[in-house]
């Protein structure tokens, strides 16, 4: 009788165990990071200051491509511009100063059924620079601007939409991160215009998060 009862509290304890699923081409990699955290006082810290502060400030977006070969990423960063490169390099790129990882958050579009066609896309913009300006540029992205650009209807309107964007600090003050990046691309901050951001991105309701353990 004991025997059973193991048994059956056992199984009963991997029913209720949240499903782990794979990665999956197509699917979004959010990179979160403390809101108390600071790097170095980088574009990464300026943006977690200007997108939504929470407990958990989200800097980044990149696209899962999976193959025969292995887990591929592709997004945009000031280090490599839009490129696709092995899981590991990705890993490495936003390892904390302590040496552990960021909170990854997986999603998945609810409706996933062209994910190969958005990652042939995104395929497409490999080489381009790192949109500093954050503004429509012919040459250049910058992460969720990739994403954006990259999943689309099969009409072509885009799946992912835009929001004004906003690069003040909290207290609602900009910070001199922003103030000297766009003097020295010689242009205003594009306060308000239209654009995209992780966090913005992560919260739209054509996608799901999903169990995806990384690493």
């Amino acid at each position: 009788m004991k025997r059973i009862l193991v048994i059956t509290l056992a199984f009963m304890a991997l029913s209720c165990s949240p499903r782990v699923e794979r990665l999956q081409t197509g699917d979004l990699i959010f990179v979160g990071i403390p809101a108390d955290y600071r790097i170095d006082g980088s574009m990464s810290d300026a943006i977690a200051d200007a997108t939504c502060p929470d407990s958990l400030n989200i800097i980044h977006t990149a696209i899962a491509d999976v193959d025969e070969d292995g887990i591929w990423i592709i997004d945009a960063t000031i280090k490599h511009g839009v490129d696709r490169h092995p899981l590991d390099t990705f890993l490495c790129d936003f390892t904390l100063n302590d040496g552990s990882y960021p909170t990854f958050i997986v999603m998945r579009l609810n409706d996933d059924s062209g994910a190969e066609a958005h990652v042939a896309r995104a395929r497409e913009f490999l080489g381009r620079s790192y949109n500093c300006s954050f503004t429509p540029c012919d040459t250049a992205l910058y992460c969720t601007e990739l994403v954006h650009d990259s999943y689309l209807n099969p009409d072509g309107s885009f799946i992912f939409g835009e929001a004004p964007m906003n690069f003040l600090a909290p207290d609602g003050t900009m910070p001199v991160y922003w103030e000297q990046l766009f003097e020295l691309i010689g242009q205003t901050v594009p306060q308000g215009k239209p654009g995209t951001n992780p966090r913005a991105m992560m919260n739209e309701s054509c996608i799901h998060e999903i169990n995806v353990q990384i690493p």
